[in-house]
């Protein structure tokens, strides 16, 4: 047998074994849905799970769901947790409709941000500057899926500043790549962004100042949960409530998660590498 093909085997059976001894404790599946393609989002689900299934004993399934359905899943019932909730400005409309069925129980990453990005070397400063640059760039932002909030943002930046611009829907992958080519090419782009993202720690890039203030200021990204939880499983709340990511943390994730390393890998390792401020977070 292939080395690779022994390690696979390994870990299937690993998490066969995880899902036997969760379903011979009685403990419940649990369900954590994350937005696919965002870097932030997999690599902070993926240590989660990870900590759940090593530290906790239950068995997770991670679902993979557009912003919108992340929101109606968890207040439906159909996710029991989600630690990708982009507050107070990204997921305002979200949080509104949804806030009297989710509830908010932590914070994982503070200071974080979203707008217009672009490389460091174009002419570009702020928002508004991109009116004046308008042919530099074809008149286009590039951005990412369709009902994200920083996509909701970006189309209003464009009326608040009288731009003109099309906003390109795309996907988080796909406005990667549309930035590594610009990059590649020292070609002039603008993208929907946010931070933290591994793209900050490949290129040289900024976010361009907002002066009428549309993307807002900082984020948080938050942990929400369905009700149930509390009930289902008490231990799996406790610990969504104190896992918070330190300054940087995350971005040792989400490197080697684009350099190729397979996500849960990627996560058991920082488990692994972290095991006293893991322990801390599930009260050991």
């Amino acid at each position: 047998m292939k080395v690779c093909s022994l390690l696979t085997t390994l870990g299937l059976a690993a998490t066969l074994s995880v899902a036997a001894l969760a379903q011979a404790a009685g403990k419940p599946e649990i369900k954590l849905g994350y937005v696919d393609g965002w870097a932030d989002s997999v690599a902070t689900t993926e240590v989660a799970a990870a900590i759940i299934r090593e530290k906790l004993g239950y068995d997770v399934k991670l679902v993979p769901v557009s912003a919108g359905i992340m929101w109606s899943g968890v207040a439906r019932g159909d996710l029991d947790a989600s630690l990708s909730a982009w507050l107070p400005v990204t997921h305002s409309e979200y949080y509104k409709k949804f806030k009297k069925q989710v509830v908010l129980v932590g914070t994982v990453e503070a200071d974080a941000k979203i707008g217009l990005v672009v490389p460091d070397y174009v002419k570009a400063k702020t928002v508004a500057d991109l009116k004046t640059e308008k042919t530099a760039f074809d008149g286009v932002i590039t951005g990412i899926d369709a009902g994200a909030g920083v996509m909701d943002k970006a189309q209003k930046a464009i009326v608040a500043y009288d731009l003109g611009y099309k906003l390109l829907p795309s996907s988080g992958a796909g406005m990667a790549v549309a930035l590594d080519r610009a990059v590649r090419a020292k070609k002039d782009i603008v993208v929907t962004g946010w931070q933290p993202h591994w793209m900050f720690g490949k290129y040289k890039l900024r976010f361009l100042s907002d002066p009428k203030g549309v993307f807002g200021a900082s984020e948080n990204v938050q942990v929400m949960i369905n009700p149930k939880l509390e009930t289902k499983a008490k231990p799996v709340v406790n610990f969504l409530s104190k896992f918070q990511w330190k300054p940087g943390q995350i971005a040792t994730v989400m490197v080697a998660i684009q350099d190729g390393v397979k996500p849960a890998v990627a996560a058991k390792k920082w488990v692994a590498d972290n095991d006293a401020q893991v322990n801390g977070w599930v009260g050991k």
